[in-house]
């Protein structure tokens, strides 16, 4: 199974795409497709799409997010079936998204700078911040031993939503703005967590 997600829309996807899911995991186990591969593969599918967004284009780089994405899942997928998970490749795969992130979100604040849409630019610099901000509360959380995976939006939610505003003509804006408050509320929800857990008696990481 993909590794467990507690955003929004992740169980909705759990259970509409679980045989679909089983089939191209499938597939790609017997291709004999390494998880490196599918890690870069991702990687080079979302500079595409900062780059395509730097020429001013939407539609082509919201529809390649979905391939991006689907790498994304089944890198970690590959890996775990193949009994290749290690600390190394859990490492590069969390370095490449945050990669991916400041690349797709940064093409497009330069992409909307350049096209004077300044509400647009400051949203989505904010919504990267915040995404940042997600990962690096997770991040302190497991350097402590606890475990923060829980959140409104994550990183299926930023991939799905992302598709709908560069898709949808005048949703690019509604979406940043939903972005950067529901990611906010995710770094509160975490944060709220990592502190009930370590302010608990006799529960405190070495």
């Amino acid at each position: 199974m993909p590794r467990q997600s507690r955003g929004a829309i992740a169980p909705v996807f759990r259970i509409v795409f679980a045989w679909p899911y089983r089939i191209a995991l499938a597939g790609l186990y017997r291709a004999r497709i390494r998880p490196l591969q599918l890690t870069l593969a991702s990687l080079a599918t979302n500079v595409a799409v900062g780059l395509l967004l730097l020429t001013g284009r939407r539609l082509l780089p919201g529809l390649l997010l979905l391939p991006a994405g689907l790498l994304d899942i089944f890198d970690g997928s590959v890996a775990r079936l193949r009994g290749e998970e290690s600390r190394f490749g859990a490492f590069l795969d969390s370095v490449m998204d945050r990669i991916s992130d400041a690349v797709v979100l940064g093409c497009l604040f330069w992409s909307l700078s350049r096209q004077h849409h300044d509400v647009q630019a400051e949203l989505c610099m904010a919504a990267l911040a915040i995404s940042l901000l997600v990962s690096h509360v997770r991040a302190e959380g497991e350097a402590l031993g606890l475990q923060l995976s829980g959140g409104l939006v994550q990183r299926l939610e930023r991939y799905v939503a992302l598709m709908i505003g560069l898709s949808q003509p005048g949703a690019l804006l509604p979406v940043l703005a939903a972005l950067t408050g529901l990611g906010a509320v995710t770094v509160v929800q975490r944060g709220w967590t990592a502190l009930r857990r370590l302010g608990r008696p006799g529960d405190q990481p070495a």
